[in-house]
């Protein structure tokens, strides 16, 4: 798991930033649907966000994240991935979420995806004009690898998403699909990080600058794997720094 159960966000709140936020129910390309969380922003600045959670799924982290996506301006929707196999919306505390990881795959991973999209760009009448994902461990590498996906994207974000090793179910790994990435990518890691050392972020941007992929990369020095949490206070300077480059890496397309 990524993160502890309690753990939030470390972003500051921005009263008055969010319009509203509320669970909306997508359809997927082969007709299921899904649980996801819609955040529209006060000031919309044209940009959308599709949250993509650790192996947890829509937990209540990723509900905040949303928000405070829509305070900066970015319309946001995050994504549940279970929709077809748990039999109820509870992503608390006991959910057994590690039995649902294993029955995912990847076309309806993508579908999902896919249909979050849809949902952004559809939002209000279509304000959001650069469409964007950001993704966890688990979502990181499905971030990585929706840039191959044929949406549109302007750019992806993963945070310590795994872009080399094995693959997961029949997830692509980024690094073997990396000629088709479409669009931007950003990627964030800690160079505590036990499960992606060093020479998987070197392999990861080779392959992209061998791509000709425009893309930045940051390693945050003796921070581990899940660093961006409320509750890392020892990693709160390498959180905030994260989190300003998000929004540049945004801005700037």
């Amino acid at each position: 798991m990524c993160f502890d159960t309690d753990s939030r966000p470390p972003i500051a709140p921005i009263a008055g930033g969010a319009l509203d936020a509320e669970v909306v129910r997508p359809v997927s390309a082969d007709g299921a649907t899904f649980r996801a969380c819609v955040a529209r922003a006060a000031r919309p600045s044209g940009a959308g966000m599709i949250v993509l959670p650790d192996v947890r799924g829509l937990h209540r982290y990723y509900e905040e994240l949303t928000l405070r996506f829509a305070e900066a301006g970015i319309d946001a929707i995050g994504v549940d991935y279970f929709g077809r196999t748990a039999p109820d919306d509870d992503r608390g505390d006991d959910f057994p979420y590690m039995d649902h990881v294993g029955r995912t795959a990847y076309a309806t991973l993508s579908a999902d995806v896919a249909a979050a999209a849809d949902a952004l760009r559809r939002l209000d009448g279509g304000r959001v004009e650069r469409l964007f994902s950001v993704g966890f461990c688990f979502g990181g590498r499905l971030a990585y690898d929706s840039a191959t996906m044929g949406l549109g994207l302007d750019g992806v974000i993963g945070f310590y998403g795994w872009p080399t090793g094995r693959p997961r179910n029949d997830v692509p790994v980024p690094v073997d699909v990396v000629d088709r990435i479409e669009g931007r990518v950003l990627g964030i890691f800690g160079g505590a990080d036990e499960g992606i050392g060093p020479e998987a972020v070197a392999e990861w941007q080779a392959a992209l600058a061998g791509a000709g992929v425009r893309h930045e990369t940051i390693t945050y020095p003796g921070a581990p794997h899940s660093f961006f949490d409320r509750k890392q206070a020892h990693f709160a300077d390498a959180s905030a720094d994260a989190w300003s480059r998000v929004l540049r890496f945004v801005a700037a397309a």
